[in-house]
């Protein structure tokens, strides 16, 4: 399983902004996310579906994140479960990691640890490697930080390499230049700069134009997509 692909994450959250933001940024990386914010139902949920990890806040209403953990490693359920807390409490990360938790994190917090986070706990408890981003014959190492194509290695730049990790996350998803342009860049996109097809452009002389099959393709306007190899017959 290439990581963001068929990875299934339950956020049991009752604060809607906090829940938005996850939300969002675990899509962003391909993730299929559901939200909660009730801990009854959340235990419910995690208790009868099969997810890969869960997003736990502590403070919730109906069952707290301590309860539902302590149930479900009672119930020899060992999904993984990263804590969230509001309180910088020694006791409390103490409690949830003596229960079964597999790791927390304090608001605030950034999404990017988050992802971070998720990534080793689900690997830990899968065994798969979820380093490797793979479409048809393109390879990305995330640790390395390396590319191939067909067993070539291909350099890229640092900003090549986001955004080439960034389209691998979901391939087949399209992108627009704005949601492209705020990832890679970090900042809100100008309608009047092209950034973002001059570096779409340098990607494909690098791992589209040595070869036969394409995997960037434009979808006209609205973006670009990194294509599997089916869809990137269809196309040509």
């Amino acid at each position: 399983m290439a990581y963001g692909l068929f990875v299934h994450i339950l956020v049991v959250e009752d604060q809607a902004k906090i829940a938005s933001f996850v939300k969002k940024g675990l899509e962003e990386q391909g993730m299929v996310v559901d939200v909660c914010d009730d801990g009854d139902r959340g235990f419910e949920m995690v208790a009868t579906m099969p997810y890969d990890a869960v997003v736990l806040d502590i403070m919730l209403p109906g069952r707290d994140g301590l309860s539902i953990l302590r149930h479900l490693r009672e119930r020899k359920n060992s999904v993984p479960v990263l804590l969230l807390t509001a309180r910088d409490s020694l006791n409390e990360r103490v409690e949830g990691l003596n229960l079964g938790a597999d790791d927390y994190l304090t608001k605030p917090f950034f999404v990017e640890e988050l992802v971070a986070r998720l990534r080793t706990i689900v690997r830990r408890s899968s065994g798969q490697t979820l380093n490797l981003l793979k479409v048809d014959d393109l390879t990305v190492d995330l640790m390395a930080r390396t590319v191939t194509r067909a067993g070539d290695p291909i350099e890229l730049t640092a900003r090549e390499f986001e955004l080439l990790e960034y389209m691998m996350r979901s391939p087949g998803r399209v992108y627009t230049r704005i949601q492209i342009c705020e990832h890679v860049w970090n900042y809100h996109f100008d309608p009047q700069t092209n950034l973002v097809d001059v570096y779409i452009k340098r990607l494909r002389k690098k791992i589209d134009q040595p070869y036969e099959m394409k995997l960037i393709h434009t979808v006209r306007g609205v973006g670009y997509r990194l294509g599997e190899s089916e869809s990137s017959r269809r196309e040509q």
